[in-house]
């Protein structure tokens, strides 16, 4: 959802630079973005020095989330998203938001998305013992449906979603909408 059908990689990228700064930490754009899709935790650790004082980790994530929650009233779809969503639907196939974003966040980001009518299931953050690169969330959206891996067809827009598909041997189709190639995902 986050970054795949609602365009919002780069408010990400933007809102975790700031957070890092404001932490006192010098983190280039290109190397936030291209951790974008983990969860922040990972991102995190993946980001800063094992060395960090980590009690301040809660402060670096809390001034994301302030950062980013002010763009939510005006976050926007991609284009086709909620049409791909319905013609997936009018196939007679079921579809599922596999987010780890917390529940007020997918409340919002499925508001923005305006297609609410054509899914059958979603995830959120409570749903997943371990964020993205694991694959919990995908295994949540599984359970939800009642479908196995072999019966579905995840898409996303990060390495991270492929590496999670990858360990349930689910397809993936890589979308190039978040600013990642073709090449990469």
């Amino acid at each position: 959802v986050d970054g795949t059908l609602v365009d919002t990689t780069y408010l990400h990228t933007v809102t975790w630079w700031e957070a890092f700064r404001e932490g006192g930490h010098d983190v280039p754009m290109a190397a936030i973005h291209r951790s974008v899709g983990m969860g922040s935790d990972k991102l995190l650790e993946h980001l800063l020095s094992p060395e960090r004082d980590r009690s301040c980790d809660d402060a670096l994530r809390d001034g994301h989330s302030s950062r980013y929650r002010a763009y939510w009233n005006r976050l926007r779809p991609l284009p086709g998203a909620a049409d791909l969503l319905r013609a997936c639907k009018g196939l007679g196939l079921k579809v599922a938001l596999a987010s780890s974003a917390d529940p007020a966040e997918l409340s919002v980001l499925r508001e923005a998305l305006g297609a609410d009518d054509v899914i059958d299931a979603a995830t959120s953050a409570g749903d997943a013992r371990e964020s993205k690169p694991e694959p919990d969330i995908v295994e949540a959206a599984l359970r939800d449906l009642g479908l196995l891996p072999s019966q579905v067809v995840f898409v996303g827009d990060s390495v991270w979603d492929v590496a999670a598909c990858a360990k349930l041997d689910v397809p993936c189709v890589g979308l190039t909408c978040g600013g990642t190639s073709r090449g990469e995902l």
